[in-house]
């Protein structure tokens, strides 16, 4: 069965729904919702609104809402939560005149129990640090929104209020319904305790409405293509490879993947979770369901499963500095190329089933040090 979003993105459902999948909902498709951490099931909750909220966050878009509890990032302090945890969102915007800004909105606490706040840009040329106290972030699951100082952003979209350090950060974004996954991308993996760090995807892929203003120069992402993840657990893995791009046209698709080494009590392995939306089907790809990394390097990788197999090759990068999570604390530098050029071929056997070089492509490498 195939379900086609307002968007024109399609996903292939075939089969029973499964608990946490999209599931079609007058011709939109829901995002997966997302299981309570243990932070949330130990009750440091409140209900209520976003205080100060901008309004796009009371402006609902059918399809991309829910209602849940909302989670007060002050409350973590207060009530002395063991760290070390980190968890972040990743929002990438692109418009069709080239234009591309992605936000990374995140807390974290480390083993002391410091609890801060921070906001991370990234554009073709350059990237900034905002940190804030942990009382001007606000978290809300269910319906999924985030506010960090002055600047909102939920599944109906974004507005930005940002003038610091240096930066002038403003206008609205709105997104159009949330191309899901049908089930978790870390499989099985997501029940294991001990995971370093656990990631999702939240939309492979959504249209955008609006423009920001980027320190003077006007950003007109409408008609663009917006795509949202997210990472949580106590550090980034030492070594790993994360590329993502989602195209328009009429062949639209979006490709997520990612390989890391995983620290396991005893020893440890590296692993690999892939998903590739293409002509209404995903092609998911993943250690859980007997994927092979055949290579894998600065340069690019190379997986197999089956007589399935992905190749995604760097071929130009302009990295920007981020920082990421070490036990909690926001120490480490890593390097992400927002519009890198990445050729992506997936093969059935014999037959080529997509090749695509996409200028927009996002890819971060990172070796043990």
């Amino acid at each position: 069965m195939t379900y086609r979003l307002l968007t024109n993105w399609a996903i292939d459902s075939a089969g029973p729904y499964q608990r946490g999948a999209a599931r079609p909902c007058f011709g939109y498709s829901l995002p997966r919702i997302q299981p309570l951490s243990d932070w949330e099931r130990r009750g440091i909750l409140h209900t209520g609104p976003i205080a100060g909220e901008h309004p796009i966050l009371r402006s609902p878009v059918p399809g991309n809402t829910r209602s849940g509890v909302m989670i007060d990032m002050g409350s973590f302090h207060d009530r002395d939560r063991a760290g070390p945890y980190f968890e972040g969102w990743y929002f990438k915007h692109q418009g069709p005149q080239g234009h591309a800004l992605a936000l990374i909105p995140a807390f974290h606490i480390d083993r002391e129990g410091h609890c801060t706040a921070s906001l991370q840009i990234i554009s073709r040329d350059r990237s900034w640090w905002l940190e804030h106290p942990a009382d001007q972030l606000q978290v809300s699951r269910r319906p999924f929104g985030i506010q960090i100082g002055r600047s909102s952003f939920s599944s109906q979209g974004i507005g930005l209020h940002i003038h610091q350090d240096g930066l002038s950060l403003c206008g609205t974004l709105r997104y159009g319904p949330f191309a899901a996954l049908r089930s978790d991308i870390m499989g099985p993996f997501r029940f294991f305790a001990g995971m370093q760090c656990s990631h999702g995807v939240i939309s492979m892929g959504h249209s955008l409405k609006g423009a920001l203003e980027l320190n003077g120069e006007v950003l007109d992402l409408s008609d663009g293509i917006g795509y949202i993840e997210t990472d949580r657990g106590r550090s980034f893995p030492s070594a790993y490879l994360w590329t993502q791009c989602v195209w328009n046209g009429p062949e639209r698709g979006s490709l997520m993947l990612a390989i890391a080494t995983i620290p396991l009590p005893v020893g440890g392995f590296t692993g690999c979770i892939c998903s590739v939306l293409y002509r209404g089907r995903e092609y998911r790809l993943a250690t859980y369901r007997g994927a092979r990394i055949e290579t894998w390097s600065s340069s690019g990788a190379v997986i197999r499963q089956g007589k399935y197999r992905l190749e995604a090759q760097l071929l130009s990068e302009q990295g920007q500095a981020l920082r990421a999570p070490v036990e909690g604390r926001m120490e480490r530098t890593i390097h992400e190329s927002l519009c890198a050029e990445v050729r992506y071929r997936l093969w059935h056997g014999k037959d080529l089933l997509f090749q695509r070089t996409d200028l927009n492509a996002s890819f971060e490498h990172s070796a043990a040090n």
